[in-house]
């Protein structure tokens, strides 16, 4: 941002706060006008609080402050013009005025204190987003990517949900997941997965291998840190994918995770997958974990997401369908479908979610080898080939 972007973002504040500011010194004019035209037994100048009370609303201690001491001299002026300045009653008044205006800059003191520790904890949370949750990056080989991340609590721009991609050789590792729960309390499990898969994705040949590494970085976190209460309790779904550069194909391996859809030409399939149990449940054999492979061609776009996109209600109790709308935005590119699904979630939730919610759009922009043509009278007919226990070769 240059120097005339952070002025013109300082001054439009600023201009709309300063003419506001002409509510509250239009009070003070009408109401000590009035009082002095009216009959001298009617009293109005104790409305004069009305002034810095608005003022508080849109302004700061000093402009608040300012008003509330006009306001102090208005009533002061009232009580002189009728020669009843040191009057009891008007001394008073002016005494009450006094105390109510110093509350009202009291609590504005408090309000921006409270407003600047708000936007720390912002950036707080938005540094940590950047280090837990690195963007993914636009383009790997042919693939083009894009992610969305909608927190579900309040201010926070993290929580359960994660994902991660990395080149490896010949290829592209993915990975999306949802840690049990929501929120702060799931970004420790985030956390060591992201680091876990970062790492293990580049040392292991097979999705089992990955999966098998993965429950086990899981499990000795959990043995760590897993409170007793929620014993057994705890657990991460993930869904793993390799998709090399040449093979016009797509390998997956799902650990309790919803399965990603395929879009293609006006179409949205959901991609059936044999799911294995999450991890953090004590499946540590890669011989257990399935790897299903299914055609990827250029044009082509898998949307992978988390449960917190699907079971999205709106305020008639109806879950999210992802499916249906996904299925009218096949032609964009990555970027403007989650841009589209994202605007459309938020639509359906009334303008927020009830769980965090993660999607990855990724979009194969190039031709690789010639594939099989597909069945277009099969519901699943881009599948080429699914493997219940066999790994995948890489």
């Amino acid at each position: 941002m240059g120097p005339r972007q952070r002025f013109a973002a300082l001054r439009q504040p600023w201009q709309s706060s300063h003419a506001l500011l002409a509510i509250p010194l239009a009070l003070i004019v009408v109401i000590t006008g009035v009082d002095l035209l009216v009959p001298a037994d009617v009293h109005l100048g104790p409305l004069l609080v009305i002034a810095p009370a608005i003022t508080a609303s849109f302004a700061g201690p000093r402009l608040t402050g300012l008003i509330g001491a006009l306001a102090v001299v208005a009533q002061a002026f009232i009580g002189w013009h009728f020669g009843a300045l040191f009057t009891r009653n008007v001394l008073v008044q002016i005494l009450a005025l006094t105390v109510l205006s110093s509350l009202t800059v009291f609590f504005c003191v408090v309000r921006e204190r409270r407003r600047k520790e708000l936007a720390q904890v912002r950036s707080v949370a938005e540094a940590a987003q950047h280090v837990l949750l690195w963007p993914l990056p636009e383009e790997i080989g042919p693939l083009r990517i894009a992610c969305l991340y909608l927190a579900a609590e309040d201010e926070a721009q993290i929580g359960g949900d994660l994902y991660a991609a990395t080149r490896v050789d010949g290829g592209a590792r993915l990975m999306i997941g949802d840690v049990r729960g929501k929120g702060l309390d799931a970004i420790g499990e985030a956390a060591l997965l992201l680091g876990a898969f970062r790492e293990a994705a580049h040392k292991h040949t097979t999705l089992p291998e990955l999966a098998a590494s993965l429950e086990q970085s899981v499990a000795r976190y959990l043995e760590d840190f897993e409170p007793e209460e929620e014993a057994g309790e705890r657990f991460v779904t993930a869904l793993l994918m390799e998709i090399p550069d040449e093979d016009p194909i797509t390998r997956m391996t799902s650990c309790g995770h919803p399965p990603p859809l395929l879009l293609s030409s006006g179409d949205a399939v959901t991609v059936p997958l044999h799911p294995t149990p999450p991890l953090g449940v004590g499946r540590t054999g890669q011989a257990d974990y399935t790897v299903d492979v299914f055609s990827f061609e250029a044009g082509d776009t898998l949307l992978l997401y988390t449960d917190g996109v699907i079971e999205a209600r709106g305020p008639d109790g109806r879950f999210y369908p992802l499916t249906e709308r996904a299925a009218q935005w096949t032609g964009h590119s990555p970027e403007t479908l989650l841009h589209h699904i994202r605007r459309d979630l938020l639509a359906h939730g009334g303008g927020r979610l009830g769980d965090d919610a993660a999607l990855i759009a990724v979009r194969r922009t190039s031709a690789a080898h010639p594939s099989p043509a597909p069945r277009k009278d099969h519901p699943h007919r881009r599948v080429l080939h699914r493997s219940e226990t066999e790994p995948s070769s890489h």
